[in-house]
């Protein structure tokens, strides 16, 4: 390819990142703004600008305390060894996981575009260079974190929403939904802080490698204005919505009072906060749902429609073989013209 073929071939496929970047605020929009939305605490429109505000925000806030690219790092560079990736790798990463997500917006159910984003990579690495092409350290961790994550979710909104009943035990009712009412504003926006954090993330280490493989940097690096990119466009994303994923994750799984919805949005928040500052990708979606079956099976357990429930946790059980075997497949399609 000449330097002109090349140039155009790399800002397309930084195009296709971030394309990717406003399907994943889109899709994930409900989980920053589900529960404030079904506890009538926002209106739907007011709670998406509030959750891309604090969305595009959670730049600054882990730029101030150092991990606004730990993320990154471990996606650009921890899954798939970085001197096998090519542009047709990407490519076929980014298009397995474009396709997932649209298959599974379109239907309604909350996946996890993170996992079908590692799927994407994963499937496309393989079909490249086999198993070898896998840093089995970086991917066991990331599969761990698919567990730890839900279950870490669960386990708080249950301490937490026992812990605010028992503090609130003898408080006048309607003052009690009054505060947590308020209190949701902020324990949303620490949630769409979390949820900023992790998620812009991914895909500015997707762009990262892709500028190392195309000779751009000689060593790996996240680039302060591809962080800051992805966070924008993701912002813009989580203000287009995704309103199927909103009412499934806001009032299908259980009923929320403002109580518990401050109670799930914290819940989450603390295990995104952790799972960030680690450098660990981990699902938003699986933890907000887990947090929010956690708070409402802690009321009674059939306040949870565990139907509904249910076809979530096999809608993350296929992500990412899902996603990876499509990830495979548009990397023989780009493999054919890259």
């Amino acid at each position: 390819m000449d330097a002109g073929s090349v140039t155009f071939l790399l800002v397309f496929l930084i195009a296709v990142a971030l394309f990717f970047d406003l399907l994943n605020g889109m899709h994930d929009a409900a989980n920053s703004i589900a529960t404030i939305v079904s506890t009538r605490v926002l209106s739907p429109f007011l709670a998406v600008g509030w959750a891309a505000f604090w969305n595009f925000s959670a730049y600054f806030i882990g730029h101030y305390f150092g991990f606004e690219a730990k993320v990154a790092s471990t996606v650009g560079k921890g899954l798939i060894d970085p001197e096998m990736v090519t542009n047709a790798v990407i490519f076929g990463a980014l298009m397995g996981a474009i396709v997932w997500n649209v298959i599974t917006w379109r239907l309604g159910i909350p996946s996890s575009s993170s996992h079908a984003l590692v799927g994407g990579i994963i499937g496309a690495g393989v079909a490249k260079a086999g198993f070898p092409a896998i840093v089995w350290g970086g991917l066991s961790k990331t599969l761990v974190a698919i567990v730890l994550s839900p279950v870490t979710g669960f386990v708080l909104g249950i301490l937490l929403i026992v812990l605010i009943s028992w503090l609130f035990v003898r408080a006048n009712p309607a003052r009690t939904d009054g505060f947590f009412r308020k209190m949701q504003l902020l324990t949303s926006a620490l949630y769409s802080i979390g949820h900023g954090s992790n998620d812009a993330q991914k895909t500015a280490g997707i762009i990262a490698v892709l500028l190392y493989a195309n000779g751009v940097y000689s060593e790996f690096t996240v680039p302060a204005w591809v962080v800051l990119s992805c966070f924008t466009v993701m912002g813009i994303g989580t203000m287009l919505g995704g309103w199927r994923i909103v009412h499934t994750m806001g009032s299908k799984i259980t009923r929320l009072t403002p109580m518990q919805g401050a109670a799930a949005e914290t819940a989450g928040a603390m295990t995104l906060f952790g799972a960030t500052y680690l450098g660990i990708p981990v699902s938003t979606t699986h933890t907000i749902t887990s947090s929010i079956v956690g708070v409402g099976s802690a009321r009674r357990v059939h306040a949870v429609r565990w139907g509904i429930a249910g076809r979530i946790v096999w809608a993350w059980i296929i992500t990412i073989p899902a996603s990876a075997l499509m990830g495979a497949i548009f990397y023989w399609i780009g493999a054919q013209f890259m």
